[in-house]
């Protein structure tokens, strides 16, 4: 077969490849995505007892679970138009760190023209692609990193949280005011729970109201747990009830679910090992196959199909490697 031939083929099967896997993880989050899993939420929350219990509740239980149902929807709708705004500040400010837009846009340009003087002096390819990996490299590293920065607070603020949900709802039971069981919070609880809490009583204390102080809350810490703290606080206020038994519940749902994600993280341990051990398998191949016989291996860097090949299975195998984290990585 021709080289031209070759390479189309492998370009066809690497974008059908890419959009069938595009497909699958876009069909999984609109099955087991975060609305879905905030609406089964919502539901544990308002309706702990099932739908037997349910139906013996007076209606103003029902029309407590709608005004909450509504608030959820109101507040997705929020979320929804936030991510229409600046990104990268909004990462900056999930990430917890205090710096400017620019030096984010310096930190991308720094590493997109290391990423450039690599490509060039170990020689990768031609120099007109230099562009090609230099922008990507550059964009996207300083991106992933304050993802995974936020993420990683994230599950510290979500460790954390059914702990001072718990300090709050002992505090209302004993008869102190949810504003000072939230000063305690401030002062005692883990980073970085006690920064957002403090961040919070802050700004009521400057004069912002309770919808707007939770909305600023949650714009910094994005996670399905504090929404459904300030749906609870914001309906609350509006129509009264019993906060210290609602905020109990929901300490029970936040720990079932550590105890949840404890139970998979140790039952798809063994999924992860053979994921990383397949996808170690082709360079430990390539390693042997350099040492034993290098003139098979000089081929794919020093020939134009093989510098082809190369790219493709680079290609392949980041989409592997994609599919696999997909796969290993049990979302509740």
């Amino acid at each position: 077969m021709d080289s031209p031939l070759i390479l189309t083929l492998a370009v066809a099967f690497t974008m059908a490849l890419l959009l069938g896997s595009v497909c699958t993880v876009f069909a999984y989050e609109l099955k087991f995505g975060p609305r879905a899993r905030l609406r089964k939420r919502v539901k544990a929350i308002v309706d702990p007892g099932g739908s037997e219990a349910a139906a013996k509740r007076d209606k103003g239980a029902g029309a407590q679970r709608k005004m909450i149902q509504a608030r959820l929807k109101e507040l997705e709708d929020t979320q929804k138009k936030s991510k229409r705004r600046f990104e990268i500040r909004k990462k900056i400010q999930e990430a917890g760190l205090d710096m400017p837009v620019t030096h984010i846009y310096l930190i991308s340009v720094v590493v997109g023209v290391i990423a450039a003087g690599i490509y060039i002096l170990f020689k990768f390819g031609p120099l007109w692609a230099t562009p090609l990996v230099a922008i990507p490299v550059g964009f996207f590293l300083p991106t992933y990193a304050l993802g995974f920065i936020a993420r990683r607070r994230q599950k510290k603020f979500t460790f954390h949280f059914a702990d001072a949900i718990d300090v709050i709802t002992r505090g209302i039971q004993s008869g102190l005011p949810t504003a000072e069981c939230m000063r305690i919070i401030a002062r005692e609880s883990p980073e970085p729970v006690c920064t957002e809490f403090r961040l919070f009583t802050e700004g009521q204390r400057l004069g912002l109201t309770l919808d707007e102080a939770l909305e600023r809350a949650t714009d910094r810490m994005p996670t399905p747990e504090l929404k459904f703290f300030a749906i609870v606080l914001n309906i609350n206020a509006q129509t009264g009830g019993n906060l210290a038994e609602t905020l109990g519940n929901l300490s029970k749902v936040l720990r079932g679910r550590k105890q949840m994600a404890d139970t998979i993280k140790t039952k798809s341990s063994e999924a992860k090992s053979t994921a990383m051990i397949i996808g170690a398998l082709p360079f430990c191949i390539m390693a042997m196959l350099a040492v034993i016989s290098p003139e098979y291996i000089v081929l794919l860097f020093t020939e134009d199909l093989g510098n082809t090949l190369l790219y493709v299975a680079g290609g392949l195998m980041g989409v592997g490697a994609y599919v696999m984290n997909a796969m290993t990585k049990l979302k509740m």
